[in-house]
């Protein structure tokens, strides 16, 4: 990047930065690089700087990523604080940037007394998170909510993209281009905001109880395998509390593994290899992780 580049950015570059404060499991190496963008258009910039081949990897919360010790070559884009603007449209739409937390979409959409994205609420990550891999939450899916996108490609252009574009599946979405979502227009329904509130309160209580929180975790771990509960595979093969190094297998929900205080990313990988390996010998099924794994281990960096 020129030095008249630098000086034209109004966001945040670190170099050689470390990943651990920016992952929800609290491991990982360093980036190369890593940049907190100070709008879209401060992003959209800066991505057209960048060499042609640069890899990239976008970071919002750090839930569902693990990111290994050896840390990430390339730049890292962290959306989480930057990105956050929500906007009310007519027709009982919302845009949301990329950055807006899942939690924070769902108490707009009840405050707008729109209902239909509740379940948002117990998404850990950002939207831009949720968008890439269609999360979801007691029975709901990020995209059936979604009526457009819009998408940065690698030369900073951007783009409005309907919804119908993509192939989504279950914790699935497949992307026609190489574009990176930057917002998204959910079209909800109109209701009664104060019983939207009433179902949020519900439902992370129902989240509190059942699964591990204020602990340094990942989110779930596995996805469900058709027509059965990873978490309960996972249980069934005496799995619970179960641990390498730092990492271990929570007490409270099977399918959550907790860092208790020291474990690097290579005890959380170990641990989720081990737990495929038991189930798939126990019961035949191999369990397909929903955390993303990145970087490069310890002993592969330079």
């Amino acid at each position: 990047m020129t030095a008249e580049n630098l000086q034209m950015l109004r966001g945040e570059l670190r170099h050689h930065e470390p990943l651990a404060r920016y992952t929800s499991w609290r491991v990982g190496g360093t980036a190369d690089q890593l940049y907190k963008p100070a709008d879209l258009d401060d992003l959209a910039f800066f991505l057209s700087t960048l060499p042609p081949k640069e890899p990239l990897l976008w970071l919002g919360l750090g839930s569902n990523l693990l990111v290994r010790d050896g840390g990430v070559r390339g730049t890292v884009i962290a959306l989480s604080g930057a990105l956050n603007e929500m906007t009310l449209l007519p027709d009982n739409r919302i845009r949301a940037e990329a950055g807006v937390a899942c939690a924070k979409l769902a108490r707009f959409a009840a405050d707008a007394n729109l209902t239909g994205c509740e379940f948002l609420a117990g998404i850990p990550g950002t939207l831009g998170g949720a968008l890439a891999m269609n999360a979801g939450a007691w029975g709901g899916e990020t995209w059936t909510c979604v009526e457009t996108v819009e998408t940065l490609d690698r030369r900073g252009r951007r783009h409005l993209r309907e919804a119908d574009e993509y192939q989504v599946a279950y914790r699935s979405v497949i992307t026609p281009v190489e574009e990176w979502f930057t917002a998204a227009t959910f079209r909800l329904t109109p209701g009664d905001g104060q019983a939207g509130k009433a179902r949020i309160r519900e439902l992370l209580a129902e989240r509190a109880e059942r699964q591990p929180t204020g602990v340094a975790s990942c989110g779930s771990v596995f996805r469900n395998p058709p027509g059965d509960h990873a978490g309960r595979l996972v249980e069934a093969a005496g799995l619970k509390g179960h641990r390498i190094g730092g990492a271990q297998v929570s007490e409270k929900h099977a399918n959550f593994i907790i860092n208790t205080g020291d474990a690097t990313a290579a005890d959380l990988e170990a641990l989720i290899r081990h737990v495929q390996a038991t189930v798939e010998a126990r019961f035949g099924v191999r369990l397909e992780p929903e955390v993303r794994v990145v970087g490069e281990p310890l002993e592969g960096r330079a």
